[in-house]
């Protein structure tokens, strides 16, 4: 039987590869695209220019698996959120280097789909599923700040968030991500690839 990392990093794998088949689509033929996957267990990306196989990275990253390592109350406290943004931090800024600065970013995942959803963007293009939606890197950090304010005690409803402790954790991740490797925007396509 295989090893749960195993299956974890081949269905990573999977998505990222479907993934970057959709950004393809709907990209330039010669853009450098990079394909951001959060996945509960583990994330990576795709990077590839062209009709080239991408690059995959898995990262050592999960949203669920990491925010159960780094979070042990919900919401978690301004401490561990800190710490947890050193640790991502340190997963994410190696990546600079393998990512064109003319890159195009785009996601997948129906987590991301939910966070453009708390930062107003779904609403504002009429929530389709099948319809690309654009996320800036402003509004996602409106979101994050947000959720820092709940860490420093706000109440949690009436920041708009939902309380898990994973999606916290994918904000943080998808807001470390796009800061460091200055992304402005990721373009959110289906939030489900397909089989």
């Amino acid at each position: 039987m295989p090893e749960a990392s195993n299956i974890h990093s081949d269905a990573t794998t999977t998505l990222l590869q479907r993934c970057y088949a959709l950004a393809r689509q709907h990209s330039d033929s010669a853009a450098c695209r990079v394909v951001l996957h959060l996945g509960a267990q583990c994330c990576g990306i795709a990077v590839g220019r062209a009709d080239g196989a991408p690059t995959l990275t898995l990262l050592p990253l999960g949203c669920e698996r990491t925010a159960a390592e780094l979070f042990k109350t919900a919401p978690p406290t301004p401490l561990a959120l800190e710490h947890a943004i050193q640790v991502v931090e340190d997963v994410v800024m190696p990546l600079r280097q393998a990512i064109p600065r003319d890159a195009q970013l785009f996601c997948c995942d129906a987590v991301v789909r939910d966070i453009a959803g708390v930062s107003g963007v779904a609403a504002e293009a009429g929530a389709d599923l099948h319809r690309p939606l654009v996320l800036s890197l402003d509004a996602m950090e409106r979101s994050f700040d947000r959720l820092a304010a709940v860490v420093q005690g706000r109440p949690g409803a009436s920041a708009g968030l939902p309380a898990s402790n994973a999606f916290a954790m994918a904000l943080l991740i998808l807001r470390e991500f796009m800061h460091h490797q200055q992304f402005a925007q990721v373009t959110l396509l289906t939030s489900d690839p397909g089989p």
